[in-house]
């Protein structure tokens, strides 16, 4: 009987120290599920062909010190050729 009794004190304490352990690992706070300093999966419109995507999935170009997204390479490259001509 006193063997049960250790045993089922040796797993609470097992257990209670695992729960524990795992809480440390994870030093970034969450809000609302999102970690912070995650990316944020923004939609935004391609200046070009105005077709909405996920900012994350977007091709980057700065253009006279503004932030501009395209939805594909191939956007970039025609905005580029449209905005040269001028």
């Amino acid at each position: 009987m006193r063997l049960i009794i250790l045993l089922v004190i040796i797993y609470l304490c097992y257990r209670a120290l695992k729960s524990w352990m795992i809480q440390d690992k994870s030093p970034q706070k969450t809000v609302f599920g999102k970690t912070a300093g995650e990316i944020e999966d923004d939609l935004i419109k391609d200046p070009f062909c105005e077709v909405y995507f996920s900012k994350r999935d977007g091709v980057h170009m700065k253009v006279e010190g503004e932030d501009l997204y395209f939805c594909s390479t191939e956007c970039r490259d025609k905005f580029v050729a449209s905005h040269s001509k001028k």
